[in-house]
């Protein structure tokens, strides 16, 4: 949980706000990903890709 807080201080610190929105789509994709490999929709989630 550290790396949260340290990246939260980067951006706050150095005013890096938009930066935010594209580290929640990335983990966003990455859940997606995961949850894609145990269930029937993989299939269907990899031709997106």
């Amino acid at each position: 949980m550290s790396i949260l807080f340290e990246l939260w201080d980067f951006m706050k610190t150095r005013k890096k706000f938009w930066l935010l929105p594209i580290l929640l789509v990335m983990v966003m994709l990455g859940a997606l990903l995961i949850f894609a490999q145990e269930s029937a929709i993989a299939p269907f989630l990899y031709t997106l890709f």
